[in-house]
Order: structure tokens, then sequence, then C-alpha cells
């Protein structure tokens, strides 16, 4: 990923998660994409790759999982959520591996985080000190805009959607207690509740719900543009991306009133009380047109301020 002649700064970039179906997954391939031209706008540039060489000057880390304990360099890690650690339980279920990472966003030179929210909880559950915290929001992709009435009908007859649906976006792979997917799908509601992502054998044993398992991009946009809302049933939430696509395509957001999610939607989503899944459904079901439009940041936005993080970091080595 050349861009130009002997660059000043060599960034080494962990793009492993970029072909995952799940919010990491798209945080990286959309921070990427906006992050090279960025790079090369300062004489800079960006190298996909897991660990650093002699030539790097910087190492970034886009998930906990790829943090090193031992960086030779100034490493920025994003933070996605730390909601493992607010449940400990599910923290000792994660195994060794788990703790050892954890154990290395202390070697960080800064992190980055989503919301205000996941910075406070990093400063208070890791004690790491709030001026190596710095808050980038998310943001949509390209692809997520309304889609035409025919694309949305294609997309309905070729995963057996009525005409009338509720959505939920995410990874199903495993049971998450934190998202409430089971909960969410035995409590009543008029209209089918369509369930979209990587999907494990106990998904499917759901009552009433229709999975689609992984869809691209384009037909994503199409199920968020012809649902009737987008629910979020979750228990904790770090940013709640889906949320801001499901806006991004002119579909109305139903949600448990999460401190994250109130920051990222502000008043653009109707909110519940978190564990009421009847009446978060029933918002849902009420939801009418027009939605709010998303917030406005893009990730060309996240782009400059993850360069403004890397050049501290480079500053302060």
């Amino acid at each position: 990923m050349a861009t130009g002649q002997s660059p000043q700064v060599r960034v080494r970039f962990d793009s492993r998660p970029a072909g995952e179906p799940n919010g990491i997954g798209r945080y990286v391939r959309c921070l990427l994409d906006a992050l090279v031209p960025e790079a090369a706008r300062h004489g800079a540039e960006v190298i996909e790759g897991r660990h650093p060489t002699r030539a790097d000057h910087l190492f970034h880390s886009p998930w906990l999982n790829g943090a090193l304990l031992r960086p030779r360099i100034p490493m920025i890690v994003t933070l996605h959520d730390l909601t493992a650690l607010k449940r400990p339980g599910q923290m000792l279920k994660a195994g060794l591996r788990a703790r050892m990472r954890t154990l290395a966003i202390e070697r960080a030179s800064q992190l980055i985080v989503p919301t205000q929210v996941v910075a406070a909880d990093a400063v208070e559950l890791l004690g790491v000190d709030a001026e190596r915290v710095h808050v980038i929001a998310e943001a949509p992709a390209p692809a997520f805009g309304p889609r035409r009435p025919d694309e949305v009908a294609a997309v309905r007859e070729r995963y057996g959607v009525p005409e009338d649906y509720l959505l939920w976006v995410g990874a199903l792979r495993h049971p998450d207690p934190v998202k409430c997917v089971a909960p969410l799908a035995e409590a009543p509601r008029e209209l089918a509740l369509v369930l979209v992502g990587d999907a494990g054998q106990w998904a499917y044993e759901l009552p009433g719900v229709i999975l689609t398992g992984v869809v691209g991009d384009e037909e994503l946009a199409a199920l968020y543009t012809g649902a009737r809302a987008l629910v979020l049933a979750s228990e904790d939430e770090g940013f709640g991306l889906p949320a801001v696509e499901a806006l991004a395509c002119g579909t109305p957001v139903a949600a448990c009133e999460l401190p994250a999610l109130r920051e990222v939607l502000g008043d653009r989503a109707t909110f519940v009380d978190p564990g009421d899944f009847a009446a978060l459904l029933a918002a849902g079901e009420a939801a009418s047109r027009p939605a709010p439009d998303p917030p406005s940041w893009t990730w060309r936005d996240a782009a400059a301020a993850t360069w403004a993080v890397y050049a501290q970091a480079l500053r302060q080595a």
C-alpha cells in the first residue's frame, strides 16, 4: 500500500478481523478504507499485518485480541466495549488468553473507544489515565442508504421475509445473554421478527423467527429499508452500529434505554426500559416514517481523528 516515496511514517495495522461478519469486522474494513488515503495525505503509509517490523513506527490493533504484551513501538488499541469486565462470570469463562489481552492494554500508548460511556468504563475498570483514552465514533458504511422497492422485494423473496416485519442485526453464532435475543423472540408481537447474522444451531431453535444468516451489505441495506423498525434488545452496548445503519436507510429504531445508545442516538430512537421486550416490540410495531437522519459523522471523519491519535502517540514516543 505504498502511498509515495520514502514515507515518513509506517503504521502497522492488524486487519485480521476484516473478514468477520460482525461489528468489529465492519469497523476494521471501513476504518482501513478511509485510513489509507488519510495516511497518504500526511506522506505516510498503512501496512496490514499482525507483527510490527523494525521499519514500522506505530502499531494499531483495532481489536482487543490483537493487542501485544510486548510492543516494541507505540501501540494503539481500539476497545469496542468492556462488557466482559463488567460481567466477571463471563470473563472467567473467557480464559487466560482474554485476561492476558486485557493486561496488554496497560502497554498501549493510546486507547480508542467509540463512546464516552466506554471511555468511562476504561478509566474505572482498567485504571487507565483518561488522557490516554480517545473517543472516536463509528459510522454507517457507504452501502447503507434507502433502497428501491424492487431491491427490497427481491431480498424479501430470497429470504422468505413478509412485507411487514421487525429487524434485529447482530452475531448469532453463540448465545449471548447480553444481547437478549432469546427473550426477545419469546415476547408477544404482531409482526414477524427477522434476525440477520451468522447463526449457530441454537438460533434456529428460537420460536417464530426468520433467520437469514450472513448477508452482504447491499442485501442488508435492503432489509433495513423494508423493515418497520430495527429493534435493539441488548442489556449493554458500546456503540450500537446497526442503529446508525438503520437510520441511514431511513428505518426507525426502537431500543432499550442504555447510556451508550442514548449518547449515540440522542432522540433519534424510541427508548424503553431495559428488559421490557414486550414494550420494545410494541415500540417497533408503532414506529412510522420518516425516521430521523443518522448522526452526520463519517468514516472519513473517524480516519482523521484516528490519525490525530497516531500523531499524539508518535510525539510522546
